[in-house]
Parts: C-alpha cells; sequence; structure tokens
C-alpha cells in the first residue's frame, strides 16, 4: 500500500507513506563478495569444482543427485540450495521538502521499521536427476549456499529481525514528467543508517549515488535517449546479508547486482557485495498513438545497454571486470503515467525476459 502527497496544502512538502506484507520463496542467493562475478559454482562446493559458463547448464548440474552430507539426507538435489524464502512487515515514512525559487532541489528524511524472517530450503523435496540412468526423480534438497555461508560467519542475518532505519536524501531533480520523462536530468545523494540505538537488529550505513539524464532527439514521433549511472557502498561490518541485496533510492531501489531493475541479462542478486557501480542506457523510440474512447495508449520500442560491477571494498572500484547485458523493450503507456514494461535481455551466461510496471530507470 502507497500514498504520495506532492505538495501538501500548496505548500512546498511531499509526504509518502509505504506499508507492506510479503513473503516471496523465490529470492536468489549467490554470494556476497566479489568472488561472485567469476563462473557459477554448485553450492556443494563454493570453494571448488566445476565451473559453469551457462546459468542453463548451471540449473540443470544443480538437479543430479549427491551422496549427502553432513546434517544431510542420504542423497540429495541443489535445485534449490540457491534460493530462499523472506516475509516482510515494513511500514516506511517519508517526507521531502521543495528548495529554492523552483523547487529542482529537495532535503528528504524518513524513518522505516521492518520484521524480517528468512527460511532456506534444507530437507524440502525438490527436483532431481539420477547421475546413472538420467531418470527425472525427487530427492530432498541439500543444504543451501545461504546456510553455508552462515555457518562459517560469511554472512549474516539469516535469522532476520527487527530492522529501524533512519533515511536521508538531497535530490536535484528537472525531469519534465517523473513517470516517463522526454528531458532533464535526476540527481541523487541516499543514505540508510540502521543502528541498535534505534532498536535495530544491526548496525550498518548504505550509502548510493546515482544521476540520470533523459534528452529529447530531433527525430521519430517521440525518441529518448536515457541514461543512469550508480554507485554504492555497505558500511559496517554488521551489515546483514539481505541489505547487499539492493540500494535505497527515493525514486525506487535498485537491485545489486541483476535483473530488471540494473543488470538485465542476470538473474537477481546474481553479482553482490558490499560496493557496486552500474550505468544502464536506453533509446526509448515511440511506434504509434491512439485513443480507444477516453483511454490513450501509445507503444513504443527500447533496446538497451546495461553494464556494472561489484567489489568487497568501495576504494577497489574501477573498470576491470565489469559484467554486461545488451537487449530490446517495449513499453505500453496508458494515459501518460501508467507505465507496462516488457524487456528482453541476453548476457554471456542468460537470456531473460521481464515483465513489471514503470520504467527500468
Amino acid at each position: 500500500l502507497s500514498y504520495d502527497a506532492p505538495y501538501v496544502n500548496g505548500s512546498r512538502w511531499r509526504i509518502k507513506v509505504d506499508a507492506k506484507v510479503r513473503r516471496d520463496p523465490t529470492n536468489l542467493y549467490f554470494g556476497i563478495t566479489e568472488d561472485t562475478l567469476g563462473p557459477l559454482r554448485l553450492p556443494s562446493t563454493p570453494a571448488g569444482g566445476p565451473t559453469y559458463e551457462k546459468f542453463s547448464d548451471f540449473e540443470s548440474a544443480r538437479k543430479v543427485l549427491r551422496p549427502g552430507g553432513p546434517g544431510e539426507a542420504a542423497f540429495v538435489t541443489d535445485a534449490l540450495s540457491n534460493r530462499f524464502e523472506d516475509s516482510e512487515l515494513m511500514l516506511n515514512l517519508k517526507a521531502d521538502y521543495a528548495l529554492g525559487k523552483n523547487g529542482r532541489w529537495r532535503v528528504l528524511g524518513g524513518y522505516e521499521i521492518q520484521r524480517l524472517d528468512y527460511k532456506t530450503f534444507q530437507g524440502r523435496d525438490a527436483s532431481a536427476v539420477d547421475p546413472v540412468t538420467g531418470a527425472a526423480t525427487t530427492a530432498p534438497n541439500g543444504v543451501s549456499l545461504l546456510a553455508r555461508d552462515a555457518a562459517t560467519g560469511r554472512a549474516t542475518g539469516l535469522d532476520g529481525g527487527v530492522i529501524s532505519i533512519l533515511q536521508q536524501a538531497l535530490i536535484y531533480d528537472t525531469r519534465d514528467f517523473e513517470p516517463d520523462p522526454t528531458r532533464g536530468v535526476y540527481f541523487e545523494i541516499a543514505n540508510e543508517l540502521s543502528n541498535s540505538a534505534i532498536g535495530s537488529a544491526y548496525d550498518f550505513d548504505k550509502l548510493f549515488i546515482q544521476a540520470k539524464g533523459f534528452k529529447k532527439l530531433p527525430f521519430g514521433q517521440r525518441t529518448v535517449l536515457a541514461g543512469r549511472v550508480g554507485v554504492g557502498n555497505i558500511f559496517g561490518s554488521d551489515a546483514p546479508f539481505f541489505e547487499f541485496q539492493d540500494q535505497w533510492s527515493p525514486d525506487g531501489s535498485v537491485n545489486a547486482l541483476g535483473g530488471a531493475r540494473s543488470l538485465r541479462g542476470y538473474r537477481s542478486n546474481r553479482f553482490m557485495a558490499r560496493a557496486m557501480w552500474f550505468a544502464n542506457l536506453e533509446l526509448r523510440v515511440r511506434l504509434a498513438e491512439t485513443l480507444i474512447g477516453r483511454q490513450r495508449f501509445a507503444l513504443s520500442v527500447a533496446p538497451f545497454v546495461d553494464a556494472g560491477t561489484v567489489r568487497d571494498r568501495w576504494q577497489a572500484l574501477n573498470f576491470d571486470r565489469i559484467r554486461s547485458s545488451y537487449g530490446v523493450g517495449g513499453r505500453l503507456a496508458w494515459n501518460q503515467s501508467t507505465i507496462i514494461s516488457f524487456d528482453y535481455a541476453q548476457s554471456k551466461e542468460d537470456s531473460l525476459f521481464f515483465f513489471g510496471l514503470g520504467q527500468a530507470f
């Protein structure tokens, strides 16, 4: 549920309230260090064993039955060993104030409280393949990669808990139309502070800086060149694994790194570490526009390129080991502000299709 009230009572204040009750059993985990930039490895051999350049080969290999290890059944599958389930209760309150004569600068303050619970799928029956006959079967799932990282201390936060966060942001925004701009820039410095002093189970600080630019080109019915670059870092040795999954932004959180909002062509959470940068470039070309009754619809196509990387230390961020993807998207605009997006993306590892609401950025 969301409530958004810009210019409250004709003032310069904007108030936003968000509440969420969510349960998601499809979250992915491949690790939380820059080692994730390497090829895919089986959850049972995270530091050795075979590697896989293609996600399809990796997915097939995870299903092959293997002898169980300590705490596992006699024979297990790893079909669900890169997945985990999260349950979330969340309330977020934000207020921003427009500065200056034209109100392009804004300062924002917010507070968020969450109750989070996590579990893995060890022992649950899952798809399996007999390594001798190749026959499909089922078997208990083995120990997940997340549970292995939690047991060794590499990842904290599997027990979940209460997260209490103070949010701050400085924003500069000249976009002509927030949901689907044709010109202008958007720049922000956003920060989230979690600390036991305000009732949080974990101490950490997340800093994210991003810039977006939009330029209408002088050809076609409506052709817009859109670009974005972002850089973020998580401070604090107590930062839980789930905070590595995204970068908070008042303009919409960004998966870090992989998925529909950052590096299309790779799975969500494919590359995670404390520091990251990414960039996106799209050419949004309107193909047709029509009225059906009183409803206006417009169809656009959007070829795109995404790139980015992650590091364990922000000081090590550079242009080495960049991961990239490319693709094409379709955009269906309904009465201008509602955008339905379809994206097909390819990388050297995978091919993915995404469906959602709103522009990618």
